[in-house]
């Protein structure tokens, strides 16, 4: 009996020891997304004046990673559900190093666009690898905080870009943020090539090769169905257009507060600072969001956060002229920002099924990506229209209204008719 407990316990510990390896390797993968997708918010106001860009064009080059971001999630959803999660990874981490290397050699906008659009399809297939990966290599018990430390690497990645535009912007160039991403993007593909496991929940469901099993492409393609199905579609549509309005206000956010301080007055140091104010407490809020969903539920805090980060959305304007104000009103945006992607993350993949479980999070994501690609280009054309910056940030706010309702009705509702609340 003695025996028996003491091999349970080695068991487990080998076990958890097993899952937290790669919840880490999977870290370390949304680390390099972070700051492969907000390098060019931190270079933007240099890449800007080295070509005398105006702002709908700016918003094109910010916006391009973010259309390639949903373009490699709906590519990685299906083959991933068909080849497994880990080759998919593996594929978008490679293209981004790529694309990211070759930023260093931009001639012009219209390369740097089509490399960013690359780097965009890359990372997308990143985040879906990523956070399927987590989710299904995790016991129940760590599953939220798990996903929720993925929201936290890439807000760690974030901030790491803003530190290295910092110090590259002044002393070397914008070109060396992308070159010294693309390096370490390439780090992170080699490191999983070595040590990057495939889904056990994947491995169970299907363990032919896809490849020679003509009759599970058949059946996979009709699973895109399963996912507007009687009792699953309202959860789908609620956590799409949600994520959509949420990432429409996000990527504002992250990608023109930098730039909106610098052309509100402030220097570009400061402007930098901001945002990189925003990253830091985006790794608190993600991390907070993680440790509290099991208790207090994790639609609940998201709702909660959605509607205060209303209220600081219209705040960040006046406190940045109020000196030591803008410190914690930045740091609290970024903390609710964050987590209430953290949020997303986490109530997504619960949605689904195994089967078709990348789908559904490629889909969400990629409906998402559809918020992130309009909020910088919306945000360029407004700023052509000479909206004011408090005017832009109380634009933004306002979809944050739609998206708690979202949670609060559609998403709630298809909660309480089904096994699956999301």
């Amino acid at each position: 009996m003695l025996g028996e407990t003491v091999r349970k316990a080695g068991n487990d510990a080998t076990e958890a020891a097993s899952q937290w390896a790669l919840i880490s390797l999977c870290m370390l993968f949304n680390v390099i997304d972070g700051l492969d997708v907000m390098a060019m918010a931190f270079t933007a106001s240099r890449v800007a004046a080295e070509w005398g860009l105006k702002g709908a064009e700016l918003g094109t080059l910010l916006s391009a990673s973010l259309l390639g971001m949903a373009v490699g999630s709906l590519l990685a959803g299906p083959r991933a559900d068909l080849y497994g999660r880990r080759p998919v990874l593996l594929t978008g981490l490679a293209l981004s190093s790529l694309s990211m290397l070759l930023c260093f050699w931009s001639p012009n906008p219209y390369v740097l666009i089509g490399l960013r659009l690359l780097t965009g399809v890359g990372t997308g297939a990143i985040l879906v690898g990523a956070n399927v990966l987590t989710y299904e290599h995790t016991s129940a018990h760590r599953r939220n905080l798990a996903i929720a430390l993925q929201s936290v690497a890439f807000a760690l990645g974030a901030s790491l870009g803003g530190l290295l535009a910092h110090v590259l912007n002044e002393y070397a160039g914008w070109r060396y943020v992308f070159l010294t991403g693309g390096l370490l993007t390439l780090a992170g593909a080699l490191a999983g090539a070595c040590w990057l496991r495939e889904s056990p929940a994947f491995m169970a469901l299907d363990p032919q090769s896809p490849r020679t099993a003509p009759m599970t492409v058949t059946l996979r393609s009709a699973q895109y169905r399963e996912l507007f199905a009687a009792g699953q579609w309202q959860q789908t549509l609620a956590l799409a257009l949600a994520l959509l309005l949420i990432m429409f206000c996000f990527y504002f956010v992250m990608s023109w507060t930098p730039t909106l301080m610098i052309h509100s007055g402030f220097s570009e140091k400061q402007g930098v600072a901001v945002g990189m104010l925003l990253c830091a407490g985006g790794v608190i809020g993600a991390l907070s969001l993680g440790l509290a969903a099991n208790r207090f539920g994790c639609r609940r805090l998201l709702r909660g956060a959605l509607l205060l980060n209303v209220a600081l959305m219209l705040l960040i304007v006046p406190s940045s002229h109020v000196a030591g104000l803008i410190v914690p009103v930045g740091i609290a945006t970024g903390l609710l920002l964050n987590g209430m992607i953290a949020a997303m993350f986490i109530l997504t993949p619960q949605a689904f099924d195994t089967a078709i479980r990348t789908r559904g999070v490629g889909l969400v994501l990629a409906t998402g990506r559809i918020g992130a690609i309009l909020s910088p280009v919306i945000a360029g054309l407004l700023l052509d229209a000479n909206w004011s910056t408090q005017g832009l940030f109380a634009f933004f706010a306002g979809s944050q209204v739609l998206a708690a309702l979202l949670i609060g009705f559609g998403c709630g509702r298809a909660g309480r008719q089904t096994s699956k609340p999301c």
